[in-house]
């Protein structure tokens, strides 16, 4: 059962990712966004990853782990984007 409960938990903050990255995507700026959020985040679900290792407790779980990473490191990758978008814009003001 904690780990059908772990695998829910896993499944429901994926979901938000992806619409996260579709925002990401069509705002095309990275105001209002926190780089630093997004890196706890990963260092967050990297300590489950490390938790799962060192208990001896690998399973299924472990793939929603990394799906979820990836996605993070996606958002991360847009954050960047839409920064230099961001000072593009900027300086075409300027």
């Amino acid at each position: 059962m904690p780990e059908l409960l772990e695998t829910i938990m896993m499944i429901l903050f994926g979901l938000s990712w992806p619409m996260n990255i579709i925002r990401s995507v069509r705002s095309r700026t990275a105001k209002g966004k926190s780089i630093w959020f997004l890196f706890f985040i990963i260092l967050g679900y990297l300590a489950g990853i490390a938790a799962k290792i060192t208990a001896g407790n690998i399973t299924y779980v472990l793939f929603f782990y990394v799906l979820n990473i990836l996605m993070v490191s996606t958002d991360v990758i847009l954050y960047f984007r839409n920064r230099r978008l961001d000072r593009m814009v900027e300086e075409a003001k300027a």
